[in-house]
């Protein structure tokens, strides 16, 4: 897994960088293009933390509807729904942590997607 390190992962919103992996963390730049959304979604094994960097982000958080501008933080716990939409002309920038006992890609149940 270490060879995914700083290589960009293309997604229909935009993409996405992992800069470091641990055991039980990973961190990941994400760029949501401008009127972009992931797809609503939750994770059976991890929790997330997102701290924007650039950008205002439109978080879907369970029944919660929530903005989150430049340095403001959010975290998302195992099995709670959740998206982050980008309604802006720029791209949207996030810190993206992920923490648990089993963190992988295939841990991502997706709800509704583009």
């Amino acid at each position: 897994m270490k060879n995914s390190i700083n290589k960009v992962v293309d997604r229909p919103w935009g993409n996405f960088r992992t800069i470091f992996i641990s055991d039980n963390f990973t961190i990941k730049i994400l760029k949501i293009n401008p009127n972009s959304q992931i797809s609503l979604q939750y994770h059976k094994n991890r929790s997330e933390h997102w701290i924007v960097t650039k950008g205002t982000a439109n978080i879907t958080k369970g029944d919660q509807t929530l903005i989150l501008n430049e340095n403001e933080s959010i975290f998302i716990k195992k099995e709670e729904i959740h998206r982050i939409e980008n309604k802006q002309q720029d791209d949207l920038i996030i810190v993206e942590v992920q923490t648990g006992d089993k963190i992988s890609e295939n841990d991502i149940v997706r709800l509704d997607d583009i």
